[in-house]
């Protein structure tokens, strides 16, 4: 389900960054590199409980491979579709829409799985966290 979850995840965030890079390539050089940070971390996610799952390395990095690869074709289709009619109303909504679909499966389907196999003030620690991280990494990266 994690895999899963990041590989539907993956999609809009190449969306993102290819839409804000064609609008201008300033601040989509910062949000690719803050939607990167996290993708090392989601790969870890992915891989290690499918390798004590199936306790195949090779499959397990394949999947896990397969779950980031989705952000590619994400930002053709993006390209594809949206790039014709871009303007500052469609980079906004589009990235609206992304951003819920973020919140969407965090709250959804990832907190409450995190919250039944933890701590729920570790799991609302580390989104605090994860959030800061982001948000340093993007005033820094200005």
């Amino acid at each position: 389900m994690t895999t899963i979850g990041i590989a539907i995840h993956n999609f809009p965030e190449g969306m993102t960054v290819a839409l804000v890079s064609l609008v201008d390539i300033k601040p989509g050089i910062p949000i690719a590199i803050a939607i990167a940070i996290p993708n090392i971390p989601e790969g870890i996610a992915c891989c290690v409980p499918l390798y004590y799952a199936t306790g195949n390395r090779a499959r397990s990095c394949l999947y896990s491979l397969l779950a980031g690869l989705t952000e590619p074709p994400g930002a053709i289709m993006a390209i594809l579709i949206l790039y014709p009619f871009l303007n500052a109303f469609v980079l906004v909504a589009s990235m609206a829409f992304v951003a819920g679909i973020m919140v969407f499966i965090c709250f959804d389907e990832l907190l409450p799985i995190a919250d039944n196999y933890g701590n729920e003030h570790l799991t609302n620690m580390g989104i605090i966290g994860g959030f800061s991280v982001i948000m340093i990494g993007i005033s820094l990266l200005r």
